[in-house]
């Protein structure tokens, strides 16, 4: 607040919700996202042990249907501040899930507003077409909104291609070959590309994360008029034993970087667990099972350079697993 001079006074803020709903809220502007957030989820009475498994998003519900995720919102960043420096942009601030990790649904599903809010998300996917049903769940799942069985609802969208993925918008990317064109869905542990070849044709293609060694994102120019600016981010990949570097150009690789490193969080939160349950086992061989189970061990670092580039590599050698908070990634 001090460093870019803001001045505080009182204002209304709407946070929406999936269903198109909003929470007006009466707010000072230097609040934090991680304040609003927390006043947000006490409206819909979200209780504070389950706030942690939401997040706040800028987010673009365009006339033609398509949503559109611009950003997570940082906890220390300001949303009122920040929309109204994009303005041009008519973003709106909205609570989304923020895990990757589609099995974490169960942690929530005995809370209704927790549930309420799974499910108002769960039928905007369906809806905005995030998610791949067949014709037969399709039924079902129209049969199930038709009853409000929220619980049955989201355990049918456990089965679907891209459930519990993040989508970003069609990209360009070099893989296989220049000028492909993707749409990416970012999830369950996985890069998921369906790529439009030049020829036409179409290729899906699934990058696993326990391949991936690092990656960054690079800002390549200011926009022109009319245009966004241009970002790219590329990871380095294990393809067959072989690592090459995969280009993908799109103005959400911010939140594509998030995405990798929440599913990278997760990876090391559960193989955590599965550690301790293994000394719980076999509390004789606590030092092996402890390095057995911290297979990826993965250290997020970030650095502004020159081309404004931002780079993220794990680390073989030291492991700070249990240092790592969501904030530090």
């Amino acid at each position: 607040q001090d460093t870019f001079k803001i001045q505080t006074q009182r204002a209304f803020l709407d946070v929406y919700l999936a269903d198109g709903s909003n929470i007006r809220l009466d707010i000072q502007t230097s609040d934090t996202a991680e304040r609003i957030l927390e006043v947000a989820s006490c409206k819909v009475g979200l209780p504070r042990e389950l706030i942690k498994y939401f997040s706040l998003f800028f987010f673009q519900d365009d006339d033609d249907g398509a949503l559109s995720v611009v950003k997570k919102v940082a906890d220390f960043e300001l949303p009122y501040v920040s929309l109204q420096s994009m303005k041009e942009l008519h973003c709106k601030l909205g609570i989304r899930k923020w895990y990757m990790d589609p099995s974490l649904d169960i942690l929530l599903m005995d809370c209704r507003a927790s549930l309420n809010l799974l499910y108002m998300q769960a039928v905007q996917e369906v809806k905005k077409n995030w998610v791949k049903p067949t014709e037969g769940q399709m039924q079902e799942l129209e049969f199930l909104q038709k009853n409000v069985n929220k619980a049955k609802f989201l355990e049918l969208m456990q089965k679907m291609q891209f459930y519990g993925c993040m989508r970003l918008d069609p990209c360009i990317c070099d893989y296989p070959e220049e000028g492909c064109s993707a749409d990416i869905y970012l999830g369950n542990n996985e890069i998921n590309c369906c790529i439009k070849l030049p020829t036409k044709q179409t290729k899906e293609v699934s990058f696993k994360i326990n391949r991936l060694r690092s990656w960054q994102v690079s800002f390549l120019g200011a926009a022109k008029d009319g245009e966004d600016d241009t970002l790219e981010l590329k990871f380095e990949y294990n393809d067959s034993g072989t690592w090459q570097w995969i280009i993908l150009y799109t103005k959400q690789a911010f939140l594509l970087s998030s995405c990798l490193k929440k599913m990278i969080s997760e990876q090391m939160t559960k193989a955590a667990k599965e550690g301790q349950e293994m000394d719980i086992k076999m509390p004789g061989s606590t030092k092996n099972s402890k390095n057995s189970s911290i297979q990826q061990k993965q250290v997020v670092h970030s650095s502004f350079i020159s081309r404004k580039r931002f780079l993220v590599r794990p680390n073989e050698e030291d492991c700070v697993f249990e240092k790592i908070r969501e904030e530090d990634l």
